[in-house]
């Protein structure tokens, strides 16, 4: 690729992930996530996400009501895990089903075009 169309690519493979990143922490905080083992839990699962990107979302996330938050104390170093509340694993699973939906739409899309 030329650096130019480098350069669009790039533009919107950020805007495709950054919808997806949000599915992603909903459906990995189904079970107790902190910061760095979500990072892990996702990149483990192909989806790259930075922390400077993670914790903005994570209280984000928390705000909107989708996450609660629980310091836990009993290890040498407090963690602060995410869980999925009740509205989150609807909004989480709402999504999941629109996102099957615009993958069959896309595929058959994809098909049906000339190559």
């Amino acid at each position: 690729m030329r650096d130019k169309q480098c350069e669009v690519w790039a533009g919107h493979q950020q805007e495709l992930r950054r919808g997806t990143v949000v599915m992603a922490c909903l459906s990995a905080c189904r079970t107790p996530q902190y910061g760095y083992s979500l990072l892990t839990t996702l990149s483990e699962s192909g989806i790259s996400a930075e922390a400077n990107t993670l914790y903005p979302l994570l209280r984000r996330l928390e705000k909107q009501g989708l996450l609660k938050a629980e310091w836990n104390t009993d290890e040498p170093r407090p963690r602060k895990y995410y869980t999925l509340t009740d509205s989150g694993a609807e909004i989480a699973q709402s999504l999941w089903n629109e996102w099957r939906e615009l993958t069959t739409s896309l595929t058959a899309l994809w098909k049906d075009s000339p190559q």
